[in-house]
C-alpha cells in the first residue's frame, strides 16, 4: 500500500502511524547541494546552509496576523510517541534548545501545507497550533526574532523548536547548529493593536469570522475615500523597509510604498501596498503575497 504524504518535509503516514522522514537541522559537514531560491534538481542528501548567503539582516520578521480559520491542532504520533497539540499558543512560554533546518527541506511542504523557504521567518514545533506566532530570544546573546510556526518537529533529543535557516542566522547560532532560547507565544490582535494604530480587526471579529482571512466582514465607513492598504511589514530601519518594498514590487508592481509613522519616541517605516478599491481586490492581493512567501499582510484603511 502506497504511503499517504502528509508533509514531505517532516513525516509520512502509514495506516495511522506517522513515521519521521527528517527533522533535525544541525548543519552537516561537506558542501550543501542547493540553496535558497533553488527549487530544481535533486533534493540534498544532508541538511545544511545554502550555497548563496543572503543578507538576513534585510529579511523582515514574521508579522503576527490574526488567524480566522481553523487551526491545525489534531493529535498525531511520530515513532510511537503520541503528541497532543495545545489549542491556544498565545500564552506559551518555554526555555530550551533550538535547532534549524535548511537546504534538504527547502521547497518542500510543511505540516501546515505551505512551502518551506529557508530564507523565510518560520519554525517547526511539536505541540503549538498551526499557525502560531512566537518571539524567540537567543539567551546567549540577547538577539530576538518573530517567526510563524507552520511545521511539526523537531523530534530529535530534547530540542523545543526548529527554526528556518534565516531565523537561526539572525539569532546568531546558524554556524554552531543549536542555541539555548526562550520561546514566547504572541497574541496577534494585541500585537497589531500595539504596533499598527490603523489596524481594523478586533478580537471579536477574529473570534466570530467564519473564513480564514484577516479582513472585516463588511466595508468600513467612509473607506472608499482613501481605499484599502495592505501592510506587509513595519521596521525601525528604513533600509530594511526599502529592501522589503523592492521584494514586494517584484511581485505586485509599483503600487508599493514605505510610509513612516511616529509611535511614542520611535519611528516605524511601514511597507504598504495600495490603495486597493475593494475588499475582494485586497483578498486577491493578500493571496498573491502569501503564495510568494511574503507573509499574510494586515488590512488597513489609512496610509
Amino acid at each position: 500500500m502506497m504511503p499517504i504524504v502528509l508533509s514531505s518535509t517532516r513525516y509520512l503516514l502509514f495506516g495511522g502511524l506517522v513515521l519521521l522522514a527528517a527533522c533535525s537541522s544541525t548543519p552537516q559537514s561537506g558542501p550543501a547541494a542547493g540553496s535558497g531560491g533553488e527549487t530544481g534538481g535533486a533534493r540534498p542528501l544532508h541538511d545544511g546552509p545554502p550555497s548563496y548567503m543572503q543578507d538576513v539582516s534585510l529579511i523582515p520578521d514574521a508579522v503576527p496576523t490574526p488567524h480566522t480559520g481553523a487551526y491545525k491542532a489534531s493529535p498525531y504520533t511520530v515513532l510511537g510517541q503520541r503528541y497532543q497539540p495545545m489549542q491556544d499558543g498565545r500564552s506559551y512560554r518555554e526555555e530550551g534548545t533550538a535547532s534549524w533546518y535548511g537546504t534538504k527541506f527547502h521547497g518542500q511542504h510543511t505540516a501546515n501545507g505551505e512551502v518551506y523557504d529557508l530564507y523565510g521567518m518560520s519554525a517547526a514545533h511539536k505541540t503549538l497550533p498551526l499557525p502560531t506566532y512566537v518571539k524567540v530570544t537567543n539567551l546567549e546573546n540577547g538577539r530576538q526574532v518573530i517567526v510563524r510556526v507552520n511545521d511539526r518537529g523537531p523530534f530529535y533529543s530534547d530540542r523545543i523548536i526548529d527554526l528556518s535557516f534565516a531565523a537561526a542566522k539572525k539569532l546568531g547560532y546558524a554556524d554552531q547548529g543549536t542555541a539555548h532560547v526562550r520561546v514566547e507565544g504572541i497574541d496577534p490582535v494585541a500585537w497589531q493593536q500595539q504596533n499598527n494604530p490603523s489596524y481594523l480587526v478586533t478580537r471579536e471579529a477574529v473570534a466570530e469570522a467564519p473564513v480564514a482571512a484577516a479582513l472585516p466582514a463588511e466595508p468600513v465607513e467612509n473607506v472608499q475615500a482613501g481605499g484599502y492598504y495592505l501592510q506587509v511589514g513595519a521596521f525601525s530601519s528604513d533600509q530594511a523597509a526599502q529592501a522589503l518594498r523592492q521584494r514586494v514590487m517584484g511581485v505586485v508592481g509599483n503600487n508599493v510604498r514605505v510610509s513612516p509613522v511616529q509611535i511614542d519616541s520611535r519611528t516605524l517605516h511601514r511597507v504598504r501596498v495600495g490603495p486597493l478599491s475593494t475588499q475582494d481586490e485586497a483578498r486577491r492581493m493578500m493571496e498573491t503575497l502569501r503564495v510568494a512567501n511574503l507573509g499574510t499582510p494586515a488590512l488597513v484603511t489609512a496610509n
